[in-house]
């Protein structure tokens, strides 16, 4: 067995991502030593500061700031007030017709959404054939911040005919779950979703709704939901923050 797969864990980059002809950058190497660290402390501890960590490994604090900044973008990091502290593990949320509420309890968190706006216009064009609707008839855009634990994860806009929850305005609690409202209350199921994922920078606007620096990578899901009687019903634009989701689906052979 290569020696260098030793002790390899499955999932991790092969060979610690360290190519064949040994040469690393030495911020790499750092930022190694610095997981290592992390493990050590444990979730929710804290780093030592980039003075520390630069003079404990003998490097420039440049060398040490670009390796927090790639272990902040890959989730294990967070800030909190001045420090920095070693993040928990990733929100896994499954790409199914289950709502984030449901996908958040499932991991023992408290799910919640903080309402952004709920207004009613004019369909367009672009936007009406994916939700059943003529061009020009009453819709509603529903837009909220999707939290876990009160920390600040996404950003959620709902868009779907007034025809079809004619009063949304006045009957649905905007923290709770949109999907259980229109089982609950209207009666309408889900049937089937289409969905889409891509990774994408938030716009200056929704890095500062979701609390995050425009350059962190985000997880954008587009889906296309149809009711049980294969009816368009809704369209959904989901931003998720890339440190701190992943997504899981189970794939069958045809």
């Amino acid at each position: 067995m290569d020696k260098n797969l030793q002790g390899h864990r499955a999932g991790s980059p092969v060979r610690s991502g360290i190519p064949e002809h040994g040469r690393i950058p030495k911020y790499y190497a750092v930022k190694a030593r610095i997981a290592e660290l992390l493990d050590e402390l444990g979730e929710g501890g804290t780093l030592p500061t980039e003075r520390d960590l630069a003079e404990r490994y003998e490097v420039s604090r440049e060398t040490v700031r670009q390796a927090l900044r790639e272990l902040l973008l890959e989730g294990r990091l967070r800030r909190s007030g001045r420090g920095t502290v070693v993040a928990g593990p990733k929100l896994e949320q499954p790409l199914s017709l289950a709502s984030y509420t449901e996908g958040v309890r499932r991991q023992g968190r408290r799910p919640g959404r903080q309402l952004i706006g709920l207004e009613r216009f004019p369909c367009p064009s672009d936007l009406a054939p994916g939700i059943g609707a003529e061009t020009g008839e009453p819709v509603w855009h529903l837009e909220r911040v999707l939290l876990a634990d009160d920390e600040r994860v996404g950003l959620e806009s709902t868009y779907l005919r007034v025809a079809r929850a004619p009063r949304l305005n006045t009957d649905f609690q905007p923290d709770s779950s949109f999907y259980g409202y229109l089982r609950d209350s209207l009666g309408i199921s889900f049937g089937e979703a289409d969905e889409k994922l891509e990774t994408v920078l938030a716009t200056p606007r929704e890095a500062l709704l979701i609390g995050t620096p425009p350059a962190l990578p985000m997880l954008l899901i587009h889906r296309f939901s149809r009711d049980q009687g294969g009816r368009p019903l809704e369209r959904v634009r989901s931003l998720y923050r890339g440190d701190r989701f992943s997504f899981t689906t189970r794939l069958r052979a045809e």
